[in-house]
């Protein structure tokens, strides 16, 4: 590829240090990006490519990493550089030795909840932050609002609702869409603490370093309300037990914490709609008759 050159020489620059790609890598897991651990004697740096278009996501992913560490609780990959050349963009980040997730038999995921919970207590004085990001390869508009209801509304229901009206789902999920972000106020408060959240926080998106310590990457972070991170954790299979049990321990959930989930976890079932197509239709479509049968 003929950005390694440019992006040996942007390491080196920005690090101070002479790195000349002698290894690199290909590694799997991303559906997104193209990913690599490249190596000089005994530096290593986890590479992310995409085309030229995609360095805006770059620079987000970057923002959010050092906006997490700024929080000072738990340990992300420190963001080194991110540039382009000719039609590629790159991010280079901090190689950690990451291990399986709970199968590390050093892992601490109760450590972890008390982490998160920490991190949760980062808050802003406003919904939303400073630019916007993407979840997945969707844009994520983060402008900011006072109001969480307007907030979940406009930026992130109302939002994927029309990308799939655009993408052709019509019918019944608009009309059943269009019903539940009328009653918003019938399951979210206006003003939770406006906290730190990682966004897309599922069990592909952490792991754990060779010590046992959390750590946590690929964030679209924002501020909000807590629960939607905690919601999400329980969207695609869940965490241990005692991550759950370490956090509510430092952070109780509210009650109606149940419901709610739902409404949070609505919007990254229509994000993987919009992503992915109809076989996430059944599913969206039954969220939102649960919650409207709260209502009724």
């Amino acid at each position: 590829m003929d950005a390694w050159p440019a992006i040996a020489a942007q390491i080196s620059s920005v690090t101070c240090s002479k790195f000349t790609i002698e290894a690199i890598t290909p590694i799997s897991g991303g559906c997104i990006n193209q990913t690599f651990c490249i190596a000089y004697g005994s530096q290593r740096y986890f590479i992310k490519l995409n085309t030229a278009e995609c360095l805006h996501i770059f620079e987000a992913e970057a923002a959010g990493l050092k906006e997490i560490h700024l929080s000072k609780t738990l340990r992300v990959p420190t963001p080194i550089c991110w540039g382009q050349d000719g039609d590629t963009a790159w991010l280079v980040l901090e190689h950690l030795n990451l291990k399986n997730t709970f199968r590390n038999s050093t892992a601490n995921t109760a450590d972890f909840g008390v982490k998160l919970a920490a991190m949760h207590r980062t808050y802003a004085n406003r919904f939303g932050w400073e630019r916007d990001n993407t979840i997945g390869n969707t844009p994520q508009i983060n402008t900011q609002s006072s109001d969480w209801i307007y907030f979940w509304r406009t930026h992130r229901l109302g939002y994927q609702l029309d990308l799939a009206k655009a993408n052709g789902f019509t019918g019944k999920l608009q009309n059943l869409g269009e019903q539940l972000l009328i009653n918003l106020n019938h399951f979210l408060y206006s003003s939770p603490q406006p906290s730190l959240l990682h966004g897309d926080l599922w069990n592909g998106n952490f792991s754990f370093d060779n010590k046992g310590n959390p750590v946590l990457f690929d964030p679209a972070i924002y501020y909000g309300d807590r629960e939607a991170d905690i919601a999400m954790t329980e969207l695609f299979g869940g965490f241990p037990t005692n991550f759950y049990s370490a956090y509510r321990h430092e952070y109780p959930l509210d009650s109606g914490y149940n419901i709610r989930k739902v409404v949070y976890n609505l919007y990254h079932v229509l994000n993987h709609l919009n992503l992915f197509g109809g076989g996430y239709l059944y599913q969206a479509e039954q969220m939102m008759n649960k919650l409207l049968t709260e209502i009724r």
